[in-house]
């Protein structure tokens, strides 16, 4: 987010941020210790989220109407209202689709098509493709989970390796989706459009994929071949889904794509009457509803990353980064441990680049990073501890689907020795940085360094001038 530059940095103004981080973490080890389910989604991100917000406005000189002003320009900031508007959106064709039968078809078609021995690796890629055609990896889980155990268990396959299989097919479609909120923010933060960003990601996240697939030929295949039976499947209804990935990857607007995708989604579903005019425009209202939380955490985050850079917090941070950082490269590894820590304290990828999403394109600024490989390394880290996180949504997901269909206990840790493509993808994501084969997909310089420079500069001054 472009903000103006205060000439002298205060930790203090870090405040508001570490009382985000203490209250949601410190909630959910708390609850986790007192065995409650779901321990760290219990305290909503959004209340904490606004509690930080209220400590921003005690702190710092001014009074409420000129903090409020500071705040305002933060939230109504052209990148944030830009992703508030691709998030409804997004959920609002999610939420269409699946209510006319698009996603039960999908993975019916997927499990139709896949040999009954290469059930391991079907599973992994049924749940890439769902992740990034659906944008969601809960959904994904959600989904499949509850049709693949069962076949598990029948042919002698290890659930937690299948499980790993299937959550982490949906974490590969988490992180490449076009419609995804993680995307979605991580691009809108950085500047650069979705199809630059999922370019540069693609060529890493694209050999984790392949790699993992040939860990999981080796190691999943049955004891016992056991036949799917018949699944009901309408080839129409998977349409919509490829056409938003058609249209976004070739460089149609976002908006454009999204909602061409809702209206094919429902016209579909009227023509075969899973849908009626009334149930689908409720189906719209019921996917922009279903974003609420991620969009009130967007919303207060800008306005409160605003508050805390106009307190010196993004400078004094700087300061202390530049310290650690000697380069392009150190920087790159920077920001991806950001993303990392980020994710391990809030268990959620969308909440830990929103929160780090404005620090990143500073140092990318300031060191020269390409805003598309930032996008890529903020969505990559995020995604893997997201993806390995005992405490995490989708691996507690998994294990209590497992659990409440079959009556198997499972925890979530036995499935983190089984997230082959999470570990795969970290390593790639590491080794894009030292070794920048991805940066070929860049073509041109987004950024026009000097007058970023000059506008940064023209800013230090009026803010020293005391206007």
């Amino acid at each position: 987010m472009d903000r103006d530059l205060k000439k002298r940095g205060s930790g203090l103004a870090l405040l508001p941020f570490l009382i985000f981080i203490a209250i949601y973490l410190g909630a959910g080890l708390l609850l986790q210790a007192r065995g409650k389910e779901m321990a760290f989604y219990q305290f909503p991100s959004v209340t904490a989220m606004f509690i930080a917000v209220l400590a921003a406005f005690c702190m710092g000189k001014g009074s409420i109407d000129e903090k409020f002003s500071v705040f305002a320009r933060g939230a109504a900031n052209e990148n944030v209202l830009t992703m508030l508007m691709i998030y409804i959106l997004a959920g609002a064709f999610s939420t269409v689709a699946k209510a006319m039968g698009g996603v039960d078809s999908t993975v019916n078609l997927g499990l139709s098509i896949i040999p009954a021995d290469l059930l391991t690796v079907g599973v992994f890629v049924i749940s890439a493709f769902m992740g990034t055609a659906t944008g969601t990896s809960m959904g994904t889980i959600t989904t499949i989970v509850p049709i693949v155990v069962g076949v598990a268990e029948k042919s002698g396959l290890s659930i937690p390796l299948l499980l790993g299989a299937c959550v982490g097919g949906a974490m590969f479609g988490d992180n490449l989706s076009m419609i995804s909120d993680t995307t979605i923010a991580a691009t809108r933060t950085q500047g650069c459009e979705l199809r630059d960003k999922f370019r540069v990601n693609f060529f890493i996240a694209l050999p984790a994929a392949l790699i993992t697939m040939a860990v999981l030929l080796v190691v999943g295949r049955p004891e016992t071949a056991v036949p799917l039976g018949d699944l009901n499947f309408s080839t129409v209804k998977v349409l919509p889904y490829a056409a938003v990935l058609v249209m976004a990857l070739a460089g149609v607007n976002v908006f454009l794509t999204l909602t061409i995708g809702i209206f094919s989604a429902g016209i579909i579903g009227i023509a075969g009457g899973q849908l009626t005019v009334f149930t689908f425009a409720q189906a719209i209202w019921d996917g922009f509803t279903g974003m609420s939380e991620v969009f009130f955490l967007a919303l207060f985050c800008g306005g409160l990353s605003e508050m805390i850079a106009h307190n010196g917090g993004i400078v004094w941070l700087m300061e202390r980064l530049r310290g650690m950082m000697r380069g392009n490269r150190s920087a790159q590894v920077g920001i991806a441990a950001m993303a990392s820590l980020a994710d391990c304290a809030t268990a959620n990828n969308t909440v830990a680049i929103i929160v780090s999403g404005s620090v990143a394109r500073d140092i990318s600024r300031e060191y020269r990073v390409d805003p598309r490989r930032t996008a890529s390394l903020l969505d990559v880290f995020s995604c893997v501890f997201q993806g390995i996180l005992p405490y995490g949504a989708q691996l507690l997901t998994a294990a209590t689907l497992t659990t409440i269909n079959y009556n198997i206990v499972m925890s979530p840790v036995e499935i983190v020795p089984y997230m082959w493509y999470c570990w795969i993808l970290a390593a790639f994501g590491i080794l894009s940085i030292f070794v920048p084969y991805a940066d070929g997909t860049c073509r041109k310089d987004p950024w026009n360094w000097e007058y970023d420079m000059a506008e940064s500069r023209a800013a230090e001054r009026k803010n020293s001038s005391g206007i």
